[in-house]
Order: C-alpha cells, then sequence, then structure tokens
C-alpha cells in the first residue's frame, strides 16, 4: 500500500479525530480512505450521469407527446 503524508488545518484534523473516536473508522487513515472512495464514486456517477444527458441531448427531438412517451412506457412494463 502506498503511503501519503498530508497537512490540514487543526479543526480538519479535530474533525477527523472525532469521526475515529465515534467507532466507526479504525483509524484517521481509514476516515480519509473512506472520503477518497467516497469521492471516486460520487466522480463515477457523475461522468454516468453526464453520458446520460449528453446522450439525451444528442438523440435529437422527438415528436412524440409526453402522454405518448408515458403510454409507452406503460406498455412496456405491462408486457415485462
Amino acid at each position: 500500500m502506498a503511503q501519503m503524508n498530508i497537512s490540514i488545518p487543526d479543526k480538519l484534523k479535530s474533525w477527523a479525530e472525532a469521526r475515529v473516536a465515534e467507532g466507526r473508522y479504525s483509524s484517521t487513515s481509514d476516515y480519509v480512505r473512506d472520503l477518497v472512495r467516497r469521492d471516486q464514486e460520487a466522480e463515477e456517477a457523475r461522468r454516468r450521469l453526464q453520458a446520460a444527458i449528453d446522450e439525451g441531448r444528442n438523440s435529437g427531438i422527438s415528436d412524440k407527446t409526453v402522454t405518448d412517451i408515458i403510454a409507452e412506457l406503460r406498455a412496456r412494463r405491462a408486457q415485462g
């Protein structure tokens, strides 16, 4: 495992130590690893969302009404 040393303000250090003291994390390193993992997962979710948005924008404009779209979705659900 790689090692990383960081400098943070005293208030942030106290915050991290308080999280450890609550018992959810075994150490401040464990807490920081969890924060980095969560940030990584959030970034991946943002990328998937952006890809879906881009796909929708690039798909063009539909002539269907909202009522048509809802009816199609209901029909699909009824079939599957």
